[in-house]
């Protein structure tokens, strides 16, 4: 245990690992804001092929010599659009995961012909936050504050086209238009978060931290408050842990991501049993 504190410290005096650890904060605000949405919109599975889409358009970007992040906010954000707008018809589970399935054969395929280092491929499904460069670091915390400002400026409707799309529409909201604005957001979130913890496991991320905080609060605003502490908690602590042993960021993101959620389970569990007792109570 000596030993992993020692390492961990000593890497944590490197200025690229400091860079590393601004990009998974920026990470933590972005997904903890979006995560609360996307459980309340039930697009977990649609945010899973957002993510294939991402790396789609990451790995086309990768073969064809164009910056990575373009690649993957352009898959991603063609196909966060495309989800929502079939969402609003339901029942096209079918059709999400047949364009995910697509998109996850191409991005195999351009990863085969790839010519170059196959880490670099490798870390599209993985991630590989110790090699993110300046000009990355920069796009994330632009993403993060445009992101950040927008759903703080659309709160109120898009939280009210959310819960309640028929009854929201019906009093005059413009909820197509609200679902194309929050699959715009989504497809950049999810593209700058596959650069980080890889396509395989941007789910960690964008919807558990969500999942973890409607189970510990009804207030939606509390809601995303506590999403974005589980989501830094994942990240960065992620991060942290996976210096010494040096293994790929997504795996320890994912179980401290997977334990918190665990935890909040349990706090629900009680709180639910709390309020049965006082509705019990005469």
């Amino acid at each position: 245990m000596q030993g992993f504190i020692q390492d961990t410290a000593h890497l944590l005096s490197f200025d690229f690992v400091i860079a590393s650890l601004i990009a998974c904060a920026l990470l933590g605000f972005l997904s903890g804001v979006l995560a609360p949405l996307v459980v309340i919109r039930q697009m977990a599975f649609a945010v899973h092929a957002t993510s294939e889409l991402a790396l789609m358009g990451a790995a086309i970007a990768l073969v064809t010599s164009v910056n990575l992040s373009l690649g993957a906010v352009a898959g991603s954000v063609s196909a966060a659009i495309v989800f929502v707008l079939l969402g609003l018809r339901g029942g096209n589970d079918s059709a999400v995961g047949t364009v995910m399935s697509f998109g996850m054969g191409v991005s195999v395929l351009c990863i085969y012909l790839y010519p170059g280092n196959s880490t670099v491929a490798l870390a599209l499904l993985t991630g590989q936050v110790a090699g993110v460069s300046n000009m990355n670091l920069l796009v994330l915390a632009v993403s993060t504050v445009v992101i950040i400002g927008a759903v703080a400026v659309l709160w109120r409707p898009l939280l009210f086209a959310s819960v309640d799309p028929s009854m929201a529409a019906a009093t005059g909201v413009r909820v197509r238009l609200f679902a194309v604005a929050f699959g715009v957001l989504l497809g950049v979130a999810s593209a700058q978060a596959v650069q980080v913890v890889g396509a395989l496991l941007v789910m960690a991320l964008l919807i558990t931290p969500g999942a973890s905080a409607v189970a510990v609060t009804d207030n939606p605003v509390a809601a995303v408050a506590w999403s974005v502490v589980f989501a830094q908690a994942a990240a960065v602590g992620g991060l942290i842990l996976s210096l010494a042993p040096g293994i790929p960021i997504s795996v320890t993101v994912a179980f401290v991501s997977f334990a918190i959620y665990v935890v909040c389970r349990f706090v629900e569990r009680g709180r639910v049993s709390k309020l049965k007792k006082l509705d019990a109570t005469p």
